[in-house]
């Protein structure tokens, strides 16, 4: 095992830039994953999220972003890869190509079949324990929404929690009881274990409840943000992180629109981040669509509104 220490802190779910022909902009991914790793608070940089239209990129893109992002963070922060595959034979494969691109960590999804079909408890260890023996890399489980039939119970995490390659949770229950008993249920297994909270839309009232730190895309936009907000409340100092939660729900809401996470919420994300100064274009690969210039009216002043600092790049980069 070549295991490093359990995530925790923010780690962004980077978005991915392209050029106007949908081609990866490996010149500007280069540049976003160097801003995003040289801010105080981040702990680590995922690549092939949801964020990252993880499902519009075939196997050798998913390795080559990996691949960037590990070259240019160059051990100052660990890089980890989605695997985000239907067949167990296809998730092993992924994760040796991760690792060989320099991932130090997996973020496992579920087979999306699952949201079809549904699983049996032993088909998740399974799923576990064969990408875990393919790799010397820690295991992120990424839990999907309660409501889905791909989310795990609270027995079953604990069970997760024991095995040797799985180090970290990212947690995206959306149904606060349960999220409270799946982190218990975690703690009790395996004390070792971090969690990391994933609910972008409701960040502040997810880590008060004693989490290790949040893997979300909204830290790729507002990475500023997002490490002053965890740390005000790792302080205990609630007013703060309700001041700067506020600064965030105006963005959150023209992101988001009331709604988890989906496609088209990246897709306005990117716009904010190209409009904010963050990213150089906000292209996206179809079948997504960058906003219309209504939803970008919404976007500037919601901007305007959070008083973000200047973007990295200046209007002559983009």
């Amino acid at each position: 095992m070549n295991l490093v220490s359990p995530f925790r802190g923010i780690l962004p779910a980077l978005q991915l830039p392209y050029r106007d022909g949908g081609e990866i902009d490996e010149v500007e991914l280069r540049r976003f994953a160097g801003w995003l790793a040289g801010h105080e608070g981040i702990g680590g940089l995922v690549t092939n999220g949801h964020t990252g239209e993880v499902f519009a990129l075939s196997a050798a893109e998913r390795a080559e972003v990996t691949r960037i992002v590990a070259d240019e963070a160059g051990g100052r922060v660990p890089v980890i890869s989605g695997i985000c595959c239907e067949s167990l034979a296809e998730a092993v494969e992924h994760a040796g190509m991760a690792e060989e691109a320099g991932a130090r960590g997996l973020l496992v999804m579920p087979p999306h079949y699952w949201l079809r079909f549904g699983m049996r408890p032993e088909h998740v260890l399974e799923h576990f324990t064969a990408v875990g023996q393919a790799v010397s890399i820690n295991l992120i489980v990424h839990i999907y929404p309660a409501w889905t039939r791909a989310a795990y119970s609270s027995e079953l995490l604990a069970e997760l929690a024991q095995l040797p390659t799985v180090t970290t949770f990212k947690i995206g229950t959306r149904e606060m009881s349960k999220y409270q008993r799946d982190i218990s249920a975690i703690r009790r297994a395996n004390a070792a274990c971090t969690i990391l909270t994933c609910h972008d839309e409701y960040v502040l009232a997810s880590m008060v409840q004693g989490v290790d730190g949040a893997l979300v895309g909204f830290a790729s936009f507002i990475p500023e943000l997002l490490t002053a907000l965890y740390r005000a409340v790792c302080e205990g100092d609630l007013r703060t992180a309700q001041e700067i939660q506020r600064r965030i729900d105006g963005l959150k809401e023209v992101v988001y629109a009331n709604e988890e996470p989906s496609g088209e919420a990246h897709a306005r994300m990117k716009t904010a981040m190209m409009l904010s100064g963050r990213l150089k274009s906000d292209a996206v690969r179809a079948p997504f669509r960058p906003p219309g210039p209504e939803v970008q009216k919404r976007i500037q002043a919601a901007l305007e509104a959070a008083n973000l600092e200047p973007g990295p790049l200046s209007a002559g980069d983009r």
